[in-house]
């Protein structure tokens, strides 16, 4: 089953970060992907870009289409993982390597849809 790893963290905290933070931080991350990778077990990955480029569709009478990111939460989604994985402890197992010492992610296993068959 897939999990998708989602990565939160204060966008103005990763703004503050050196360089040097950010490499190491990297580093770290490259390092369990390129793992899963060899395993054949890592999905796609995806990199948001900051929430100044966001936009947002609310449902309405007419779909609304407002400026920025308007969830309700403190941080912001920056990105994700797509990784396979036997169970959700395996899943857990890959966010605790993933994890640095700021932020958070989250884990949810996902149910693939494909258009007109549904959800397998």
């Amino acid at each position: 089953m897939f999990y998708c790893i989602l990565c939160y963290n204060l966008e103005s905290e990763l703004q503050a970060w050196t360089r040097e933070k950010e490499a190491t931080v990297m580093a770290k991350r490259e390092a369990v992907a390129h793992s899963l990778a060899c395993q054949g077990r890592l999905g796609p990955i995806g990199k948001l870009m900051p929430t100044t480029t966001a936009m947002t569709v609310r449902a309405s009478r007419e779909p609304l289409v407002l400026d920025g990111p308007f969830a309700e939460t403190k941080e912001q989604l920056l990105g994700f993982y797509l990784v396979d994985c036997q169970s959700l402890e395996d899943a857990l197992e890959v966010a605790r390597r993933l994890v640095g010492d700021t932020g958070a992610l989250e884990v949810r296993p996902l149910a693939q849809f494909y258009p007109g068959i549904g959800l397998q």
